[in-house]
């Protein structure tokens, strides 16, 4: 039982900031089948929803900065959305790299990575409502440990299949810079997972 009211106000912040990633992962997905000169369009669309992103993570460091009584330690609160934010920023990042260096085929690896993206941003935005009771978190934290294990070995495989294909140099830089960017994200995922995990064994 609480003496203070606490502004609940956070947890549809992050969901809200959380659904904008599901939207990332599955544009990002659509840009990879899209023709290069439907490219662009897609990214422009991805940008809007990282604004979206941009928009609730703000929102979130407001009301911490006005809040007198917050649900969780306003350090969590601010790790917590910092890091939701990177993985949309990483995401953006990747899909804007494809569309400046005007990459025609891309390896189909890469799909693969995008794939572990969406599972991870569909557990994510799952998980944030959870966050409001603090309970049955486990599964959506484990789980994410192992689709960023599974992130990390595609992401060796394709690096090495990147330097068997014989590639010019210039185009190798430029897929290596993607591939990097989408293994960013995995990891910020991995990072969102590992907050929560802090939070729900701090508020235990």
């Amino acid at each position: 039982m609480r003496l203070t009211p606490r502004d609940n106000t956070f947890f549809d912040l992050f969901a809200e900031l959380a659904r904008e990633l599901v939207t990332g992962a599955n544009l990002l997905a659509e840009l990879l089948e899209a023709d290069r000169k439907d490219r662009k369009e897609i990214a422009m669309k991805l940008h809007d929803a990282e604004h979206n992103a941009d928009e609730a993570t703000h929102a979130i460091m407001r009301r911490v900065n006005s809040t007198f009584v917050t649900p969780f330690d306003r350090d969590d609160i601010y790790r917590l959305a910092s890091s939701l934010d990177d993985c949309m920023d990483h995401m953006e990042e990747a899909a804007d790299l494809i569309v400046l260096y005007k990459l025609d085929e891309l390896p189909k690896r890469i799909s693969d990575q995008v794939q572990v993206l969406q599972r991870s941003a569909e557990l994510t935005a799952e998980a944030m409502p959870r966050l409001r009771a603090m309970r049955d978190l486990a599964d959506y934290w484990v789980e994410i440990n192992r689709l960023e294990n599974q992130a990390d070995k595609s992401y060796r495989k394709l690096v090495a299949q990147l330097f068997d294909d014989g590639l010019d140099p210039v185009t190798l830089i430029k897929l290596k810079e993607v591939v990097d960017k989408l293994e960013d994200a995995a990891d910020a995922f991995e990072t969102v997972a590992n907050t929560v995990e802090a939070i729900a064994l701090k508020e235990s």
